[in-house]
């Protein structure tokens, strides 16, 4: 079986990072995230993918020229222009050649929802499509799919007020397609597939939906960006928090690394350091993950953030629940708190206090 992955979006919620990259090549854990989605499809049989691409394709390319990706064998379908998400579907099956049942997955989503059980439940069902659900406290910012007895969608309500919502099982952004569902899209223009599609085949009987409680979440923000981050070194996600991380519990509880480990490293818990990176041995580091070649410098504090490769904090500064951008230097004596987000290369003076704030990549 083959996949459609939607990786085209500019990412505007986790700028300044997207200024500089594709969101879905950001690391989570020392892995893109490109890596972890296509890993999880590989895990349930899927060895063929297209990757519908639009903003910042040569990225994509770029890292992985021969078209393989965790192992799955990668198209890249570029939009020449934006085509939402029906449109972007319908482009790259068409560009990959897909021409039976496959499986869509938006690009941001990491999860451990059991395709293959999906798959069986949409060919249990003869659907024409069937849609991945999952749970959420708040329903209102998603599309909340309800269904009958047998699983058969009778109503797709895009974002409703919470207080009308009609279940709490959203879209999870996982899809099992015929490939009639091309046939309902028009080509070459924006066509929304919850809008637009969904609600047709809602209309004509055709559209199912299976929930599931297994690990979801939409990586589009800082705050689930960081999460992201936690939920794989508090095992909330089991195994390893990345490919090559080795447990060192004699560094501190819960500490993990990739690569040489550095014997002058300072208080260290629930954390990851990554190849090369260094925490100087009067610095404290918890519940964060310290990406390849950063810094963590003499009486520094790292907590409950994400300092992407080559970030540098230095003397005396403070970062919390904030992410530190790819080369990015935090200067001495800085304060970085409040989910702020800092972009690739950035310098931020001494002295400086950023509180929930957008720093710009540095030129």
């Amino acid at each position: 079986m083959r996949a459609v992955v939607l990786v085209g979006g500019e990412g505007t919620r986790l700028r300044p990072l997207t200024l500089t990259a594709p969101k879905q090549m950001l690391p989570i854990v020392e892995q893109a995230m490109v890596e972890r989605v296509l890993g999880h499809l590989a895990s349930h049989g899927i060895d063929e993918a297209v990757l519908s691409l639009g903003y910042r394709p040569d990225a994509f390319s770029d890292a992985y020229p021969d078209g393989v990706i965790a192992g799955v064998r990668s198209t890249y379908a570029v939009e020449p222009t934006p085509l939402d998400t029906a449109g972007a579907i319908r482009f790259a099956a068409t560009f990959g050649g897909i021409d039976d049942t496959f499986v869509v997955l938006n690009g941001d989503v990491l999860t451990d929802f059991d395709i293959s059980a999906l798959v069986s439940f949409h060919r249990e069902r003869g659907a024409e499509g069937t849609i991945g659900l999952t749970p959420v406290d708040d329903p209102s910012s998603f599309g909340v799919v309800p269904t009958d007895a047998d699983g058969k969608v009778t109503a797709f309500i895009e974002k409703p007020p919470r207080d009308e919502a009609p279940t709490n099982l959203i879209n999870a952004g996982i899809y099992i397609l015929e490939p009639s569902v091309l046939d309902r899209i028009v080509p070459d223009v924006r066509v929304s597939i919850e809008r637009e599609t969904f609600p047709a085949m809602v209309a004509d009987g055709t559209l199912y939906a299976r929930g599931s409680d297994a690990y979801w979440l939409d990586t589009g923000t800082p705050d689930a960006y960081l999460r992201a981050h936690r939920d794989l070194l508090n095992g909330r996600r089991p195994g390893p928090p990345a490919p090559d991380a080795v447990e060192h519990p004699e560094l501190g509880r819960g500490v993990w690394t990739i690569g040489d480990v550095d014997a002058s490293t300072g208080s260290v818990e629930r954390s990851l350091l990554g190849r090369g990176a260094s925490v100087a041995a009067t610095a404290k580091v918890s519940d964060s993950v310290i990406g390849a070649g950063a810094q963590v410098e003499d009486g520094a504090t790292v907590v409950d953030s994400v300092l992407l490769p080559g970030a540098r904090v230095a003397a005396r500064a403070s970062v919390e629940g904030s992410i530190v951008g790819p080369g990015a230097t935090v200067g001495q004596r800085c304060k970085v708190s409040g989910i702020s987000v800092i972009g690739a290369g950035a310098v931020i003076a001494s002295g400086t206090s950023l509180d929930g704030e957008r720093y710009p990549s540095g030129s």
